[in-house]
């Protein structure tokens, strides 16, 4: 019984070789598995998501800055024998000149800026990356196109140029010190709004950089260009030794500048001296000098009772800094010149 159902079962299923199929059958079928094989194309072709480091972007650009202040370093000391002041007047086209020296030798002929090579980055075209959408790592993708660069450069190197140079003209001008309702005056309050705005669009794309880790800068932003990997196995190449080391220095230094001046000098020298290891030098000390500064008094000032001569404004001084300033000679404390009675102002040398 089972094997009459099987045998009928096959029979249905086989084609009847005497019925030719459709002329259009090919047509139906391919409607048919067409929508399965775009889904499993963009199953397989689909852009993956990449992080690059936040802090990889953020040091290449700040070793760009650096780079260019090198450059900009060495050009000034080529014209260090001129007038001074005279590459001063010429700042502006100095550093748009340096920056398109770095952008000509790098990105224009698609490689990548100092900072960035050093950090193992390289721009991307975004937007064909989106439109081609066959990523295998998520680092392929082609670099910027002819009109991306020349808009980077005409954003970074002339728009930079020209904003300061306004700003410059304006400042020299005193827009801002000009009547209320003059041309001028509203032009400064244009440029002041201007950079404002553009304060405001940098920080808010700076939040957006750190939280999607994408566009470092608003010129990035609008070109669609993307740091990415250059190589997917390269690390880091930048040693943060030195800078370590002058950070701890510049800290260390500061420190210093900041408690050095709360500090009482004689005080300190109070206390070291006796632990000084030359203590026969205080029993051969000439009486006629000061103690202090050890000179002859210009203005002699007797001490009583001990008689010892000092400088007026050596002794005033020290008082004033120290109300419980002791004498040098006698040990004895001097509480802010005993309100002047207890030394007397002796304008002729001790005899």
């Amino acid at each position: 019984m089972d094997r009459q159902t099987r045998a009928s079962s096959s029979s249905s299923n086989t084609i009847n070789p005497a019925i030719p199929p459709q002329e259009d059958a090919w047509l139906t079928t391919y409607n048919k598995l067409l929508p399965r094989s775009h889904s499993l194309a963009s199953s397989h072709q689909s852009a993956i998501p990449i992080s690059i480091s936040r802090v990889n972007q953020v040091d290449a650009g700040r070793l760009d800055i650096e780079m260019s202040a090198m450059l900009k370093e060495q050009l000034v000391k080529v014209f260090s024998l001129m007038k001074p002041g005279m590459l001063f007047q010429y700042e502006p086209e100095l550093d748009a000149f340096l920056e398109f020296l770095i952008w000509r030798f790098s990105i224009w002929v698609d490689k990548p800026t100092p900072g960035n090579a050093l950090m193992n980055l390289r721009y991307r075209d975004e937007c064909a990356v989106e439109v081609r959408g066959k990523v295998r790592t998520g680092l392929e993708g082609p670099g910027l196109t002819v009109a991306q660069k020349i808009w980077y450069c005409v954003a970074t190197v002339g728009g930079q140029y020209m904003w300061g140079r306004l700003q410059s003209f304006s400042a020299f001008r005193r827009w801002g010190d000009s009547e209320q309702r003059s041309l001028a005056r509203r032009a400064w309050l244009l440029i002041q709004r201007m950079e404002g705005i553009y304060k405001a669009a940098s920080f808010s794309n700076l939040l957006i950089f750190l939280y999607t880790g994408r566009y470092r800068n608003l010129i990035e932003r609008a070109l669609r260009a993307r740091l990415v990997y250059g190589s997917p196995h390269m690390n880091r190449a930048v040693s943060f030794e030195y800078m370590n080391r002058q950070l701890v220095w510049n800290e260390f230094s500061e420190m210093l500048l900041l408690l050095l001046p709360l500090l009482n000098s004689t005080s300190v020298k109070n206390f070291l001296r006796p632990f000084s290891k030359d203590k026969s030098s205080d029993s051969s000390v000439d009486d006629t000098l000061c103690p202090i500064c050890q000179g002859k008094p210009t203005i002699p000032c007797l001490a009583i009772p001990c008689q010892h001569s000092y400088c007026y404004y050596c002794l005033q001084t020290r008082c004033s800094a120290a109300p419980s300033f002791r004498r040098p000679r006698c040990g004895e404390a001097v509480a802010a010149m005993q309100r002047h009675g207890g030394l007397v102002n002796n304008i002729s040398q001790k005899q």
